[in-house]
């Protein structure tokens, strides 16, 4: 796998796709699935809203604009990551450059699938993202996400959002499902030790 950063502060441009439901076929159209490692998907991220059916890009589609190149945040409407659970939505996204997606709700396999590659998700009220959707429309303007404080600051934004303890801990560590269970090794081991002998061992 591929190791994972800290997430600690993110500082970036946006990029805004303020509509509902955007399930994760349309983040990453099933076609494009057939890779083999992790790497690569970002060039296909939202590929059929990017491109014409003839497949030439779409000038009016903000991922194509390249003032808009190095966006560090994904703004969406509601419910982002819905459909089938593909962990290549994650990837794609990732992989792209973007280091956040902040909606009003984010689907719970998403989540879980952002916060296990050090993407990170984060869930704040509509308010707050008509707010960011405005700023989305400069390609110069920036924000910064904190996650120690869970704060986003930016032009006339200072709001606060909730994550699960557990989640943020794991970002900020960089632990994926693996670290984070390495991490109590020695915890296992003692507690192992610790077993009477006549039990029966997990080989």
């Amino acid at each position: 796998g591929v190791a994972m950063r800290p997430v600690q502060r993110i500082e970036g441009a946006l990029v805004a796709l303020p509509r509902p439901d955007i399930d994760t076929d349309q983040i990453i159209p099933q076609r494009y699935l057939k890779r083999i490692e992790r790497t690569g998907y970002g060039e296909f991220l939202f590929h059929d809203w990017a491109h014409d059916p003839d497949g030439s890009p779409r000038p009016d589609f903000a991922l194509n604009d390249p003032n808009r190149a190095g966006a560090k945040i994904l703004v969406a409407g509601p419910n982002f990551g819905c459909g089938s659970s593909r962990e290549h939505a994650v990837w794609a996204i990732q992989d792209w450059g973007f280091e956040a997606v902040v909606a009003t709700s984010l689907a719970d396999i998403f989540r879980e699938n952002a916060v296990n590659i050090g993407l990170l998700p984060v869930e704040v009220p509509a308010e707050v993202v008509e707010k960011l959707i405005a700023l989305a429309e400069n390609p110069t303007s920036t924000v910064t996400i904190d996650l120690e404080s869970q704060m986003i600051l930016g032009p006339e934004i200072e709001a606060r959002f909730e994550i699960d303890p557990t989640a943020k801990e794991r970002l900020l560590a960089g632990l994926d499902l693996i670290g984070s269970t390495l991490r109590h090794q020695d915890a296992v081991t003692a507690y192992e030790q610790r077993r009477p002998g006549w039990l029966p061992e997990v080989s």
